[in-house]
């Protein structure tokens, strides 16, 4: 019977919060003069927190045609914006900016949810190799990290040089499918001083690009290294995580002036990369055992700087300069 009574009351409080918004919402438009959209555009600065509260208005719209706008094709946003305008009554030779706002919006939450598709369609698509293609980007990624060292066989012992865990990387794929080779590739390849620097530390973390000073001070004795490859797909899952729950929303909607693309993506995935490096030295893990432990403690600390709606995350290397100049 008490938890009936409360189920009652937590239904009671639902609707009667659910209709006094929308009767404060409805005071707020006739004295105001402005519908919740135009106060949005015309009140918050472009960027995460702009469209994150137009993605809330819309989604939790009474109208249909407002909550099914989030998910239009990208082809269909101009149209969208004209039903959106013509259902607001809104003038859009008065308010010409709102058009413009909306339509910036709504591409970057329509681009986000494609951006999931493409990655989660990379996920899903297994390394074959059999696929020339594939086997091209494998051997790409050894040339990018290992240019003075010629692979001597496809099947070589030698990929424990870069951090794969046997002699055919193609078992270590499973979990992240070619979405952890494309984003190990376009490190090695678009970030290549950054990256064959991280995989030299990996390997020799005592002889890292920090001083012997720099040792000293932090009182690192036990500088244990990781399997570079291993961590970059491990890092890859991280970034996906991040992806699909809506956590990198901050930082794709602050730097991506219209829909996010995969290319973004792949330039977190860089930033990660160098940042999770970062913080494993200065974790000086006991031994590589404790490599769960170190991933979680830096996926807290992204996650709690996401929360900022002012947050984009900042790479310090030439892959992304042109995301952080947008």
């Amino acid at each position: 019977a008490s938890s009936f009574a409360r189920m009652f009351v937590q239904v009671c409080l639902y609707f009667y919060c659910k209709c006094l918004w929308r009767c404060l919402k409805f005071v707020v438009r006739k004295l105001t003069g402005q519908c919740e959209l135009q106060r949005i555009c015309y009140n918050t600065k472009p960027g995460a927190a702009r469209t994150m509260k137009i993605e809330a208005s819309l989604k939790g719209s009474k109208s249909k045609r407002l909550q099914t706008s989030v998910n239009v094709h990208p082809d269909a946003i101009e149209k969208t914006i004209d039903d959106i305008m013509e259902l607001k009554r809104i003038n859009p030779d008065v308010n010409p900016q709102l058009g413009v706002s909306l339509q910036a919006c709504l591409l970057q939450i329509v681009g986000y949810r494609n951006l999931i598709a493409e990655v989660e369609k990379l996920r899903r698509e297994p390394y074959d190799s059999e696929n020339p293609q594939h086997e091209e980007m494998l051997l790409k990624l050894w040339k990018c990290l290992k240019p003075n060292s010629p692979l001597k066989a496809r099947i070589s012992k030698q990929w424990c040089e870069i951090g794969f865990q046997g002699d055919d990387p193609k078992t270590d794929f499973r979990g992240m499918g070619l979405l952890g080779l494309y984003n190990l590739v376009y490190f090695a390849e678009w970030d290549t001083e950054v990256a064959q620097q991280v995989l030299t530390d990996s390997l020799h973390p005592k002889y890292s690009t920090l001083s012997k000073a720099e040792w000293e001070k932090k009182k690192f004795d036990k500088a244990i290294g990781y399997s570079f490859a291993i961590v970059g797909i491990n890092i890859t899952d991280l970034a996906y995580n991040l992806l699909v729950s809506g956590a990198l929303k901050t930082h794709f909607y602050n730097v991506a002036p219209e829909a996010p693309t995969l290319t973004h993506f792949q330039q977190t995935f860089c930033y990660l990369m160098h940042e999770f490096h970062k913080f494993w030295i200065d974790e000086d893990p006991l031994d590589i055992m404790e490599f769960n432990r170190v991933r979680e403690k830096f996926y807290k600390r992204i996650l709690r700087q996401l929360q900022n709606p002012e947050m984009a995350l900042c790479p310090h290397f030439a892959a992304s300069e042109n995301l952080i100049n947008m």
